[in-house]
């Protein structure tokens, strides 16, 4: 892809991802997400009913009246876009592409992010870490994010989450609201979730393609993995085969819902063909409702 493709895809995604964040999440995100705590504002006098324990002793004494300190929900966060590029988020059976779903979803994310002041930070993987860009502010860095999404050539084809995870826990030593973005192929990351989670704030958004929940019935199919290159076919009028891969789906899919449970991490499943939009403003609604 040369230059002014590349920006040719930046400017679509922008203008897209960003009258949708301008028009429809333009207060769910910050509802959904609160601030890291409570930050020191001013001083003020007691008043019947204020809390004994934030009187500020120094000023009480040097006045001669009772002072309490006030404080205010810090509301800058970080915001960590944690992004799956292993081969298999290249496949779209028909309406799109995994990676171009992950794309918009993280655009969005980052937009509704530097809306509120909030920094942006981003890490691609595979069964390697490909890329990471500190957080930072500012429509220029979110553009570049972008950029790196639509453009980056994966040097490698396997996902390993466990190994996204603990570079997250290295090099992000405060708390950050994290958004996974993977189809969660890979299994063996509990360990690694289980103890990130105690630091972040971790969402998983798992992103599915129709074809990979059902097989449909068009007799016989050459089927390849995209991770590993095995290839063979399969008789998909033969109704077993189509169930035991249903089957299969279901298997990883509930693994998926029950390793996010045990950490205390919230989920998000997205389907490539299905509208994004409602799923995302649902999600934001039920973590203001907590």
């Amino acid at each position: 892809m040369d230059t002014s493709e590349i920006l040719k895809k930046v400017r679509k995604v922008e203008i897209k991802t960003k009258g949708l964040t301008k028009h429809v999440f333009a207060g769910e995100y910050q509802s959904a997400f609160k601030g890291r705590g409570m930050a020191f504002s001013e001083v003020r006098s007691y008043e019947y009913g204020d809390d004994v324990r934030n009187i500020d002793w120094n000023v009480t004494a040097r006045t001669g009246d009772p002072y309490v300190k006030i404080f205010e929900e810090e509301r800058e966060l970080t915001v960590m876009l944690v992004v799956d590029i292993s081969a298999s988020s290249y496949f779209g059976s028909r309406y799109r592409f995994k990676s171009d779903l992950m794309t918009e979803l993280a655009a969005i994310l980052a937009f509704s992010a530097i809306t509120n002041n909030d920094k942006v930070g981003l890490i691609l993987f595979s069964d390697k870490v490909e890329k990471y860009l500190p957080p930072k502010k500012g429509k220029q860095y979110i553009l570049r994010i972008i950029r790196e999404l639509v453009n980056i050539t994966p040097q490698h084809k396997a996902t390993n989450l466990s190994e996204a995870l603990i570079y997250l826990n290295n090099v992000e030593k405060k708390r950050s609201i994290t958004f996974v973005m993977s189809d969660y192929i890979d299994s063996n990351y509990e360990q690694a979730l289980s103890i990130t989670s105690k630091r972040h704030d971790i969402i998983g958004i798992k992103v599915v393609d129709a074809l990979e929940q059902q097989l449909p019935d068009v007799g016989l199919a050459a089927v390849e993995d995209a991770e590993t290159g095995v290839r063979r076919w399969m008789d998909t009028s033969d109704a077993v085969v189509r169930n035991t891969w249903k089957e299969a789906y279901e298997k990883r899919h509930n693994t998926f819902l029950a390793t996010f449970a045990r950490s205390k991490s919230d989920t998000l499943t997205l389907n490539t063909e299905e509208d994004y939009v409602k799923a995302l403003q649902l999600f934001f609604k039920n973590r203001t409702r907590r």
